[in-house]
């Protein structure tokens, strides 16, 4: 069961979505538009992402306001955000953008190939960071399975040192097969 890695494009003009889709076509990221930054903060509840394209200059709910809501967000805080504008190279734009949680602040008109280059490496630390959280969890379950088989084997070797006592040894052996089998099924 592998997630395809998400792409959140925030823009208020549908031209500038679309045109950014087709920017990232053929990557291994599904593209997520909408146009505000209510609408990006809303669908954050109900998806992870692995980059969010966050345009700086947009009607009510700013990029800047935007992005300040996503950091603030436990579950959002680590995906990053890369602005792009059409507004002029201004540096003090460039640095609210930064101090808002960017990553990266791209001025319009922005290369494409940068652009995906920029997205693709998103798009995989987030896929080896799913595959990091997947292994961890396997390690955890086998600590769990030893955990158990250690207490039995624990427990057993109690019950063995008890004088010649058949039925300690009978429990001895019981605990054993109900932790062999019980590793087997986990």
């Amino acid at each position: 069961m592998t997630q395809t890695a998400k792409a959140l494009l925030v823009d208020d003009r549908r031209e500038n979505l679309m045109a950014l889709e087709a920017i990232l076509q053929g990557l291994p990221v599904q593209s997520v538009a909408v146009e505000s930054g209510e609408a990006a903060l809303k669908q954050l509840l109900v998806d992870d992402f692995a980059v969010i394209l966050l345009d700086a200059q947009m009607p009510d709910m700013d990029g800047f306001e935007t992005a300040s809501h996503i950091k603030r967000r436990e579950r959002t805080r680590h995906v990053p955000i890369i602005f792009l504008t059409a507004a002029d190279r201004d540096a003090q734009l460039a640095l609210r953008g930064y101090a808002v949680g960017a990553v990266d602040y791209l001025t319009k008109p922005f290369d494409p190939w940068v652009l995906r280059a920029k997205v693709s490496v998103f798009v995989e630390l987030w896929v080896k960071t799913r595959q990091l959280a997947a292994q961890s969890d396997v390690v955890r379950e086998r600590d769990a399975q030893w955990r158990v088989l250690t207490d039995a084997v624990d427990e057993a070797s109690a019950l063995l040192r008890v004088e010649d006592d058949p039925e300690a040894r009978q429990r001895a052996l019981d605990v054993l097969e109900q932790a062999r089998w019980g590793s087997n099924t986990a």
